[in-house]
């Protein structure tokens, strides 16, 4: 079956409906009759919206600096559910000297009291900086005096030295709209790689060469009304594939000679493989060559070969959680510290591969949380991670040595979006990656119904293949977090949880419960769900308008809940429900419900199987259809009669 995500990915010379002339960068004067409405007209329940929003970025001639300036106006109706515009940040980037300042910041609240309008201007000493890492620091603050009914208004200058990246705008967010607009001033002399992606068409645009500040121009201008905040979907991996946005990257500068940067794939590899951050550091050899495992020498198979080198990376050196396709502090000081970002754990897994004789290339990515590659548009800095990619009898295996749980072609769900480029020496490739490996969760529970209604028991929890990965991940960042979800989930009295990878790098959850919630008297009788806390109670499938966007489980999966109830003595089911199976003609999805009785026990079998990692939109009815028979079948109850 195949099955491919659609996505508008535009180039920027795609024919947008040309609009009338409209003046851009003119913000208007603060209306007091915005202060008195009660609520957005895009969308009545919205807790805010953005009254007006400009975003400009322009090459100063002059200066060589690149010039960020915002202005935002924001209409604040329910305070409570609108925090993320309560607070302010400003990212400030850094590199060795280099670094960029803010400037020019005005911030405003405005109310209406006794009739007038009150302005309350944002202090200076509510502002701070938390350096978030050696490249980045953020500016903050605190909107005060703010009330439902209140209009923000904050307005910034950022100068920054890098021109190579312009960032990423959203034009579709979570808040309507009443006019966002884009704006990108270049000097004719440096040209931008401006990338579109989403499906909005901007009511006004203008792409064209002009005269500003004396000089020739290029620019590029869009400007869009009455935009509704971006409604996203369960099952989707990154939300921000879909919505409407600009970016753009340094394509070449014309000043004595033309210099290419990002007109191609080959001329980015090109670029990377001069830069003394990454293909500088791959022809540090001799640092393989010093620090290949000895084991090696005794392996005769390539495959055998890179497992074992790849093993002795994974377990050596420890991911400091940084990204990006550059190393920080080089290969040398990675071997020194043991400790390293992701370009230098897996460049040097790939010179170690190369320095075996195996045939090895960096494979640069984005990470599902970065969004998915514009693949037709070149753009270095879309890409914020590097794996390696090696080529074993004409056939590729992927590695990540910064997860400590991965293996070959087992890599950490973070690394699963797509796409990826090759960069081989001789060539660019592009490579599909699919997560090709399954992943099974078991869910067992062991219980007795005891003298006095109560069921008590034992729960194991356990994923394998991706699932597991993930749960790691989640229970690293918070163990206590990660242990508190089965109370909260399932509402059940939890003890001596004990959370652990196994020895085969599945990871399993073991622990003891009791209830007194999970059976009903009626006289004589007890009723129960057999499936105890483990029913499925709702339907995840519950969208009612159509689906617009794929569905992505990340990995194809089986899930298996089983439960084993020990029946009282003097009891009798009075009557089983019936066993169920349900599959598409395509045996992409398939469920099962089993109950059997052996003496006093009861068995209880849901199974759940998703052949595939992600589906088109088509699939939608069907996972809704499975999952309601799903959802049936998992609240029967069975009656319990006293003989």
């Amino acid at each position: 079956m195949k099955k491919t995500i659609l996505i508008a990915l535009c180039s920027i010379n795609i024919a947008f409906i040309q609009a009338q002339k409209h003046e851009f960068l003119d913000p208007p004067k603060f209306n007091d009759a915005d202060l008195s409405k009660q609520k957005s007209l895009l969308d009545e329940n919205a807790p805010a919206e953005i009254l007006y929003k400009s975003m400009h970025f322009s090459i100063d001639s002059n200066t060589g600096t690149l010039q960020k300036n915002a202005f935002y106006r924001v209409k604040i109706y329910d305070k409570e559910k609108a925090e993320d515009w309560l607070n302010l940040e400003v990212p400030l980037y850094q590199s060795g000297s280099d670094h960029e300042i803010l400037s020019k910041m005005k911030a405003y609240t405005y109310n209406i009291e006794n009739g007038s309008v009150i302005t309350t201007k944002v202090d200076k000493s509510s502002k701070y900086k938390s350096k978030e890492n050696k490249y980045v620091s953020i500016t903050k603050f605190a909107f005060p005096n703010v009330k439902n009914g209140s209009v923000i208004e904050y307005q910034y200058e950022v100068t920054s030295p890098f021109l190579f990246s312009i960032p990423e705008i959203l034009i579709e967010s979570d808040t309507p709209s009443l006019y966002t607009e884009y704006v990108l001033d270049t000097p004719a002399n440096i040209a931008y790689n401006v990338n579109y992606t989403g499906s909005l068409n901007p009511k006004y645009r203008e792409i064209e060469e002009k005269m500003l500040f004396g000089l020739n121009y290029r620019t590029y201008r869009f400007g869009y009304e009455n935009l509704k905040g971006f409604k996203t979907e369960k099952f989707i991996s990154n939300d921000k594939n879909y919505r409407t946005k600009v970016s753009a990257e340094l394509h070449s500068t014309n000043f004595r000679e033309l210099k290419l940067y990002s007109s191609s794939w080959e001329k980015i590899k090109d670029r990377l493989y001069e830069n003394d951050d990454f293909g500088s550091e791959l022809k540090r050899m001799k640092l393989a060559k010093d620090n290949m495992p000895a084991e090696i020498a005794g392996l005769s198979t390539d495959l055998e070969k890179a497992n074992a080198i790849f093993k002795y990376v994974q377990s050596t050196f420890t991911w400091n959680k940084y990204s990006g396709v550059y190393t920080e502090d080089g290969i040398k000081k990675l071997l020194e510290t043991k400790t390293g970002n992701a370009a230098e754990i897996n460049l040097f897994l790939v010179m170690l591969l190369r320095e075996a004789g195996i045939k090895a290339d960096p494979l640069l990515i984005s990470t599902v949380g970065n969004g998915i590659i514009n693949v037709a548009s070149p753009n270095v800095s879309n890409l914020n991670f590097v794996i390696a990619a090696l080529k074993i009898k004409d056939e590729f295996h992927l590695y990540d040595a910064t997860s400590k749980q991965s293996s070959i072609d087992m890599l950490p769900p973070r690394d699963w979006n797509q796409f990826g480029i090759l960069l081989a020496k001789e060539k660019v490739q592009q490579l599909s990656m699919v997560n090709g490996k399954p992943s099974f969760t078991y869910l067992t529970a062991h219980a007795k119904i005891n003298e006095d209604g109560s069921v008590s028991g034992t729960y194991s929890d356990k994923d394998t293949g991706t699932y597991a990965m993930f749960a790691k991940e989640n229970y690293d960042d918070n163990a206590d977090k990660y242990k508190k979800q089965y109370k909260d989930n399932y509402a059940i009295d939890f003890t001596g949880i004990d959370s652990k990878v196994l020895d085969n790098g599945d990871f399993e959850s073991t622990m003891n419960f009791s209830s007194d919630n999970l059976i009903d008297r009626i006289g004589k009788k007890m009723i129960i769900n057999p499936m105890l806390f483990l029913n499925k109670n709702s339907n995840e499938f519950d969208q009612t308008e159509a689906r617009k966007y794929p569905i992505d489980f990340i990995s194809a999966y089986t899930k298996i809940k089983k439960v084993i109830l020990e029946i009282p003595e003097g009891y009798s089911i009075e009557e089983m429900p019936k066993n169920k199976k349900i599959v598409t003609d395509d045996k992409e999805i398939e469920y099962s419900y089993i109950m059997e009785k052996k003496g006093n026990t009861l068995e209880v079998t849901s199974t759940t199987k998703v052949m595939s990692p992600d589906y088109p939109k088509e699939y939608y009815p069907a996972f809704k259809q499975i999952w309601g028979v799903a959802s049936k079948n998992e609240n029967q109850v069975i009656s319990l009669i006293k003989k």
